[in-house]
């Protein structure tokens, strides 16, 4: 998705759902450096549950865009990729001052469904923060409404980094 979206883009017609599954085969993860700064955390110096969320979020905008995926691009198009299905368990805090690893990978597309893992750990690996597990559904921004499929160049790029 590296060319400039035209007038002419458009997201895909609505039809049969496409009922493709796909599974990551790989146990590599993208990772995603962060630094706990002092407006993440509260008065004690511990990081704000809600930052770790935002962390989440970069990585996987980050690990899309590695693999050539321009997020306001999709929007562009006129597709959005929302949180459907959110669950995290916080193993340990996070202290201001502190540098750590968001790791993320995608592990399943099943049809418009997208499921991404995640984990905070420090940056030597010894330390598990956070782990969670994210689902994103594609939506026609205009019409709010979920899409019958992804558009091709989306699920391209998606299923060439799967496999």
């Amino acid at each position: 998705m590296s060319e400039e979206p035209t007038a002419s883009a458009q997201l895909p017609p609505s039809g049969e759902i496409q009922n493709y599954s796909l599974t990551a085969t790989t146990e590599n993860w993208f990772e995603y450096p962060v630094r706990a700064y002092p407006y993440h955390s509260d008065y004690s110096g511990i990081v704000w549950h809600g930052r770790y969320l935002a962390w989440l979020e970069e990585a996987r905008l980050e690990y899309l865009r590695s693999i050539g995926i321009d997020y306001a691009e999709l929007v562009a198009l006129g597709c959005e990729l929302p949180v459907v299905e959110l669950s995290l368990r916080y193993h340990r805090s996070v202290q201001m001052g502190m540098a750590v690893v968001v790791k993320t990978r995608m592990t399943e597309i099943a049809g418009v469904r997208i499921n991404w893992d995640y984990r905070i750990q420090s940056v030597d690996g010894e330390e598990l923060y956070l782990t969670g597990r994210v689902t994103l559904v594609a939506i026609d921004r205009e019409k709010g409404k979920i899409l019958r499929q992804l558009p091709s160049a989306i699920k391209e790029a998606l299923v060439k980094r799967a496999v």
